[in-house]
């Protein structure tokens, strides 16, 4: 059990830790060399060029200016300028709303730590119960700032209780607050936003097979019949999956031929060689650059006849389309009502904005998504289960007191002061936090088989993923395993009617393991994210020996984004440990307030100047944050009445029941009143911007704008690729009136992309092969949409 000296060993290397990544931070941003790994945002807006501090030679690699060296910290009141409108403006809703989690946290968190540490905190020290405990049991100082103190029977308990109701109807108060917020500003999002092509667009999945008709003839007839006056065209969907692995190979031996090629030119005087054999390992020694450039005609031969296999045989379109409407309002009324007698076929949603539609989950038949996601759930409960291994291992970690009773050969180990408080207050939060690393990558693998047919789905389902495992496996699992642990000798040792006292005492006794995980995870992991340490090695790798224009050096800048599948779980356990343990030990409180400020900085900061968002959900992750919330105050509800039962206060029982049923009674109304806002487009809403958009463009045409915006990427000319093999082609224009893409220029740089226009680069999952820059959203392709007469 850790003491408060093993609490304040943890403290300090984790605050030393935050100190050296934040200072580390702070001189290699103000770096010219490293100014694209540190603001890329703003290289990607075209509102930077180059470093801000650059001068001579020198000066273009480092920051000769020594004034800067004694403001390095500015980086915070800098990220505190931009307003949310501005913020907003320049990184999406999705980004506001994320930071937003964060305020809700201070907002709900900072007047229950005061009160808490002021009313609950001596009510606990009085008890005096832990001073009468058989020696046996491994109790530390902060377990005697708990509720682990107070008398069985006690009379304090209903102070607790009352606090309980307290805690639970603020944070009611907060999340009703930030709800109607979040959805004012989702639906302000909406209504000012200039036109956007989903608005205008559904997805049609399960499109029957019907004899003698092609599904692009079945979907054009049903919808000319079902919707006469608002159907305006749709997109094929082509099942292109060998097509991409083609261009995925495509790619890597592009990459080689570059590399070789740059080799030679840096020593013209010897061409780089390698043996034909699997890897280069074996076979007849050949000229490099000679040997990648035969592959890669090979490859576009193949890439030429699998396109054209792909548009002319009928059996490669699948069972689903993107259908385009003439109004708002007529997309509305499609994708929210039914389309069929059969309820399972012709199904129809909201098409994802372009950006964010997961090409490759299009071509999964329909009738496989549910045993697809059936065969995940089971996965996902074993890898839950598997994972408890290693987590009891960690909580063994975390109770070395108690392990010396199961196992006294460790003793020795531990014997100096140093170690044991290391061992205790560090290494069980960052052992956990290691086991945990690998786990959102696996479980967004996971979330793609299931057939999620949007990016942000996709890391909405893997965020549920993780996030229950985290309740199961890191708050629950770690009060079990440690409690085994713990306890094994006093509950060999004692009378039987004293074990269930035991199980109750034992409970907020993990508050100890939190804090240090809380210290590793919260503290010293955000500042490793400002740090950027994994994208500034790669970035000066690829600057040094790929980089040869710039071009080349945009690519080699790797912005990221926000990570929801592993950032929004997280989050969320914080908000779970706060609220179950604000009753139960308070002195846990003010670490996770440091949290939620601190990470409120550096992600605003990040949002501001790093992170590019792959795609805009106008914050419909909202109603996810808001549930777990919910389930949280729940959790903290049920573990104090079984803890209050320990102490035998069951008159306090009753008190308590009530308390769940009126959390739950709000969760139902929030659902009903703010719910619909992230699923439903209002119809009087729809109407009103078709009016307005009629009266003020009444040549608008429509047709021209939607033809393009969802592309199957089968149908970007793979001729581009050749011309962009030969001469440095940055963007190619397509002419609006016409079906055939006119030559392309040579310029140095890509322009910048409109505010609300898109760029379909997608990534190799999405079949990307080139980087194609759409610059007129009205320009399309005759021949690659069916439109209605």
């Amino acid at each position: 059990m850790a003491t408060l000296s093993d609490i304040g060993v943890s403290a300090f290397i984790n605050i030393l830790s935050a100190f050296a990544f934040l200072l580390a931070f702070a001189l290699l941003r103000i770096q010219p060399i490293n100014d694209r790994v540190y603001f890329p945002k703003w290289y990607i807006k075209r509102e930077r060029n180059k470093p801000s501090r650059a001068g001579n030679f020198v000066g273009k690699f480092v920051n000769l200016n020594f004034k800067t060296y004694l403001t390095f910290l500015n980086w915070m009141p800098q990220a505190m300028r931009m307003s949310e409108a501005e913020l907003i403006e320049h990184a999406g809703l999705d980004s506001a709303v994320f930071l937003r989690i964060y305020i809700l946290g201070l907002k709900i968190f900072v007047p229950i730590t005061i009160l808490a540490i002021l009313v609950l905190v001596p009510v606990n020290i009085s008890g005096g119960t832990l001073f009468f405990l058989r020696k046996e049991l491994v109790t530390s100082n902060i377990d005697k700032l708990s509720i682990s103190n107070v008398q069985p029977k006690s009379i304090k308990f209903f102070i607790h209780i009352s606090m309980q109701y307290l805690f639970t109807f603020w944070t009611c108060f907060m999340l009703y607050k930030e709800y109607d917020k979040v959805a004012s500003m989702r639906l302000n999002f909406l209504a000012s936003q200039q036109r956007r092509v989903e608005q205008y667009t559904v997805l049609v999945r399960n499109v029957p097979h019907i004899s003698g008709r092609s599904i692009s003839d079945s979907v054009d007839i049903f919808f000319k019949k079902n919707h006469p006056n608002t159907y305006l065209c749709h997109q094929a969907i082509y099942n292109a999956n060998k097509f991409a692995w083609l261009v995925r190979k495509r790619n890597r031996v592009q990459n080689w031929l570059d590399y070789n090629q740059l080799k030679f030119e840096r020593h013209p005087d010897k061409r780089p060689t390698r043996k034909k054999g699997f890897l280069g390992l074996w076979g007849e020694r050949v000229d490099s650059i000679d040997f990648y450039q035969q592959q890669l005609k090979e490859l576009d031969r193949k890439l030429t006849m699998e396109r054209q296999r792909i548009i002319k045989d009928p059996r490669f379109i699948m069972p689903v389309a993107f259908v385009s409407f003439n109004s708002r309002w007529g997309a509305a009324v499609c994708a929210q009502t039914q389309q069929s007698k059969n309820p399972t076929l012709w199904l129809t949603s909201w098409a994802p904005e372009p950006r964010d539609v997961y090409w490759r989950n299009l071509a999964i038949p329909f009738f496989s998504l549910s045993i697809r996601k059936l065969v995940i759930a089971i996965s996902v409960f074993a890898l839950v289960f598997f994972y408890m291994i290693p987590i009891a291992f960690v909580q063994s970690l975390a109770n070395l007191e108690g392990l010396e009773r199961v196992a006294p050969f460790l003793r020795k180990v531990i014997e100096l002061k140093f170690i044991k408080s290391f061992l205790q207050g560090f290494l069980p939060g960052l052992a956990l936090k290691l086991f945990l690393y690998f786990l959102p990558a696996i479980l967004l693998v996971m979330s793609k088989i299931e057939g999620h047919v949007a990016i942000s789905a996709l890391e909405r389902q893997a965020a549920s993923k993780y996030y229950y495992f985290m309740l199961v496996n890191v708050f629950l699992g770690s009060i079990v395993t440690g409690t085994a642990f713990q306890q094994l000798h006093a509950f060999l040792h004692q009378a039987p009617s004293q074990i269930p006292r035991t199980i109750g005492v034992s409970i907020p006794m993990k508050a100890t393991f939190f804090i240090t995980y809380i210290m590793v995870d919260g503290w010293a992991g955000i500042a490793s994210e400002i740090l950027r340490l994994k994208p500034l090695v790669i970035y000066q790798l690829k600057n040094m020996f790929l980089v040869k224009t710039e071009r080349d050096r945009e690519k080699a800048m790797d912005p990221g984004s926000v990570d929801f599948p592993e950032t929004l779980p997280s989050l969320q356990l914080y908000f779970l440990l706060g609220l179950v343990y604000a009753v139960v030990t308070p002195i846990l409180l003010p670490f996770i307030l440091v949290f939620f400020l601190f990470a409120y900085l550096v992600y605003r900061h990040q949002i501001i100047n790093v992170y590019n968002q792959q795609y805009e959900s106008v914050g419909a992750f909202w109603p996810y944050v808001h549930g777990r919330i919910i389930a949280s105050l729940l959790i903290s509800q049920l573990l104090l009445m079984g803890l209050l039962s320990t102490k035998e206060a069951a008159n306090s029982t009753p008190i308590l029941i009530v308390l769940p049923i009126l959390t739950l009674a709000f969760h139902n109304y929030c659902k009903s009143r703010f719910e619909p806002a992230f699923n439903k487009y209002p119809l009087e809403e729809a109407m009103d911007r078709d009016t307005q958009e009629r009266a003020a463009e009444p040549n608008l045409n429509l047709k021209a704008y939607l033809a393009d915006a969802y592309l199957h990427p089968i149908f970007q000319s793979f001729e581009e690729v050749e011309l962009e093999e030969t001469v440095r082609v940055d963007a190619v224009r397509v002419d609006k009136h016409q079906s055939q893409v006119s030559s392309p220029t040579t310029r140095e740089s890509p322009p910048s992309p409109p505010p609300h226009s898109y760029n379909y680069a997608h990534d190799v999952q999405s079949y990307n092969y080139y980087h194609y820059q759409q610059e007129d959203e009205s320009s399309h392709y005759t021949y690659h949409y069916e439109n209605s007469v």
